[in-house]
């Protein structure tokens, strides 16, 4: 990709936006802005009994409280099963013994780069939850099936979760 005249708008507290002109081959320049984020990771916790924990949290973007996996952004260099295990002791207060790579996505590729690492976390033990200062998250235990009825038909609207769900399934046959 042939770019020029790259220069960053905003440099953000999660976000930057950088604002640039790619060449589309014979159709010319045109101007793109881009909003670079550092990449996140999802955890689909499943417990032995078929059922997940999901949790609640405000997400002032939308005014509204979403239905998710527990997720958090990576630190520069820092490794996506690393983030997961930390992410999900910290909003869940679960640890798990074994994490699967359910792969990665880009939600949103015409406007942000970031990058979203899944994985599914099994043989889990409950310990106490450290959520960060800001974050006001409660937590939902439902069976696996409910969940994927729920993003069905609407009702979980958060895609790092539906992905996540979607692909566990896909994995379990």
């Amino acid at each position: 990709m042939e770019t020029r005249n790259r220069k960053v708008l905003l440099r953000g507290l999660v976000v930057d936006v950088e604002q640039m002109e790619v060449k589309f081959g014979e159709k010319g320049w045109h101007l793109y802005q881009v909003v670079r984020h550092p990449g996140g990771v999802g955890v689909l916790p499943l417990h032995d009994d078929g059922t997940i924990t999901l949790i609640r949290q405000l997400r002032p973007a939308i005014g509204a409280r979403m239905m998710e996996i527990p997720a958090g952004r990576l630190a520069p260099g820092e490794d996506p099963e690393v983030c997961g295990r930390r992410e999900l002791a910290e909003e869940t207060g679960l640890t798990a013994k074994t994490f699967k790579p359910l792969g990665a996505f880009h939600p949103s590729p015409g406007v942000f780069d970031e990058t979203i690492h899944l994985f599914l976390a099994t043989e889990l033990s409950q310990k106490e939850a450290a959520p960060e200062q800001y974050e006001e998250i409660g937590t939902e235990r439902i069976p696996l099936e409910e969940a994927w009825r729920l993003a069905m038909n609407g009702e979980i609207k958060d895609g790092k979760t539906i992905v996540a769900l979607f692909r566990a399934r896909g994995r379990k046959g």
